[in-house]
Order: C-alpha cells, then structure tokens, then sequence
C-alpha cells in the first residue's frame, strides 16, 4: 500500500475555480491525481476529491505554502481582459507567476504548466503564427502574461522544468464570459455584427482539446512552449453562421465598418459603458490562426473540436442551464453573466440591418 501511495501524482491547480482550470482539475482527478485547488473563491461544483486551499497568488507565503509538497503545479490563475485592471494585470499575472515558479523552484515540484494567451502576439506579423513569429503584444493584458513567460525562460534557466502553453480564445461547455452575451443574443434571434466582411480566420480551442494538451506536456520532461488552437476553423461569419444555423434562430450575421466599430469599441470600453476590453477590439475582425506542427508532432496530440463544433456544444449547454448560469455569480468571470452595458442598446440597434 505504502508503494501505490508514493505513486499518486500530487498536483496542485493555481485558478482552479475558474474556467479552464476546473475543466483541468476534472480531467486530472481521472487520471487519479490528488488534486488541490489554489483560489481566492471556492467553487460550489468543485469535485469533492479534490481540496480546496483559500489562497491569493499575490502572497508568497501563501503560494509557498500551497505549493509544498506537490510533483506537478498547473499555474491556470489570471486576471483576463474582462477585468480591465491594469495595475492588477500586472500584479497577478506577471508578479504572481514569479511567486509561483520561485515557491516551485523550493520545493519538490518535478514539472510546472504554465498557461499563457496568444494575446503576446497582439496582432501577429503574419499566418499562421509559428516559431518565426515574435510576440508583440499591443495591450496590458498581453504585455503582463509576455512578462509571465519571460520569468518562466529565466526560471528554466536555473533549472526549473516550467512548460508555456498558449491557447487561443478557449470555449466548451460552461463557458460564460463575453460568449455568454453572443448566446442570448442567438437564443432572442438578434442580429450578429462581423466587422468588416467577417471574411477574417479566427481560431478558437475548445476547453477539452486544451485540457489533452497540458496533460501530454506535464508528462514531457525539459522546458517547452506550445501554442495550442483548432485543427478545423474557419472565418469569423462562417463560425457565427454555423452556430446560427445550427440554433435555428432568426438572427443574421451583418457586416459593420471596421474602423469606425474599432473606434467605438475603445471608447465605450474606456468609459466603463461596454463589458468588451482592449484585446477585444483589437483582435475581433483580425485574422489570428496558429501553425500547430510542432505542437502536434512533439506532444502526439491532436484537436477534436473545429470551431463551429464547440460553438454548437457552447450554445447548447447556455440553453440547458440558462436559468441558473444567468443568476449565479460564478468564481470566476469566464464562469459569469456579464453586464451588457452599451451592447444591450447596441444589439436594438443591430435589428435595422
């Protein structure tokens, strides 16, 4: 018995309340790790396997503490662009990177998962982005999760095993957040905007896809950076009309001006009139698509979800549990309705189209 106990995988999970890291901890508690949550919020749905440790990533102590002990640390906890914070951009996702890989680097933790954003790339120089391509990010959240992964080369350096794993905008079932609001809009049969011809290739990565990636490069020794997306994607109207027609609903696509929608965006969002923040004008009618080869070949990993497939499973776990999704306040605020704001006046508008 002594010898089955040595070789339980004792992990813990940095935002393990949030989105993705509550999709993660269910898929390590298959594999029959011990799992601990590390979180400022406690989630109701959290497994009853898995612990639950009250904790801010902005404390080393605190991080020291929970890190203790552990064989792998999934490092899931950030604020993102919803938050539209920039001080705490910095102090979450830079500062309490370090105080994670420091608190991993004195303790028994064999393997550290960063989980990073493709929002270091801004606005790429080219498609698909791939190992040529140098990050570039053009917004606060960027530039803190860039100074994320550039603690992380220095850690490695020292001799920390510490992955980077970029995903694109993530989606699945449970996912709320901004995406939340485009359900309701298609479940009501409001118009959808695109902007410009909609005609840009927007990969997205659907929650599970991701979750197979981090656990194959968890279980690959020696730092590495991965970025992780679709296989199958396709432009931004094709995405929204295949979730329309798969809805069965009366709304449309319809195309506006980019840079005067761009201009508005900013400015609403600069008011604290429109839950949409930087990131989301910036990136909204880009192309963004990485080059998965590498990512493929070294980790023997392969997507299963095209971008209109997880919109459709996104969409239809919004209507199965619409009801308690829009009066519960989640841990996390991908796991959270959102204020519509502005957008509530803008979707009206949207109708004459």
């Amino acid at each position: 018995m002594e010898g089955e106990t040595k070789n339980i995988n004792r992990v813990l999970v940095t935002g393990g309340s949030g989105y993705f890291g509550s999709v993660l901890v269910q898929r390590l508690l298959k594999q029959g790790a011990a799992v601990s949550i590390f979180d400022l919020q406690d989630s109701p749905d959290r497994p009853t396997q898995a612990d639950f440790i009250r904790g801010d990533i902005r404390e080393p102590e605190a991080v020291r503490s929970a890190c203790a002990g552990r064989d792998q640390v999934y490092h899931c906890v950030a604020l993102v662009p919803l938050a539209k914070d920039l001080a705490k951009f910095w102090s979450v996702n830079r500062d309490g990177t370090r105080n994670l890989l420091q608190a991993c680097r004195e303790s028994t933790v064999s393997k550290v998962i960063v989980l990073s954003t493709s929002a270091v790339f801004g606005v790429p120089e080219k498609n698909p982005v791939d190992d040529t391509v140098a990050p570039h990010p053009r917004e606060d959240y960027g530039k803190a999760k860039l100074a994320a992964e550039q603690l992380c080369h220095e850690y490695a350096a020292q001799g920390l095993d510490v992955t980077v794993i970029r995903p694109r905008t993530i989606m699945g079932h449970g996912r709320l957040g901004i995406m939340q609001i485009l359900f309701e809009w298609v479940r009501q049969g409001r118009n959808i905007p695109v902007l410009g011809k909609g005609d840009n290739r927007y990969q997205f990565v659907h929650a599970d896809d991701l979750a197979d990636a981090c656990l194959k490069a968890a279980a690959k020794k020696g730092p590495a950076i991965y970025n992780i997306g679709a296989e199958k994607f396709c432009t931004m109207r094709e995405t929204l009309e295949g979730l329309i027609a798969h809805a069965g609903t009366k709304s449309k696509v319809v195309s506006l001006p980019m840079g005067l929608t761009v201009a508005a965006m900013k400015i609403t969002s600069a008011l604290g009139i429109s839950p949409l923040a930087p990131y989301h004008s910036l990136m909204y009618g880009r192309d963004m698509y990485f080059d998965l080869t590498r990512t493929k070949r070294e980790l023997q990993w392969s997507p299963r979800y095209g971008n209109v497939e997880m919109f459709c499973e996104s969409y239809d776990w919004y209507l199965k549990n619409r009801e308690q999704a829009l009066n519960t306040q989640g841990p996390s605020l991908h796991r959270s309705p959102v204020n519509q704001g502005i957008l509530r006046l803008a979707s009206l508008l949207l109708q004459i189209f």
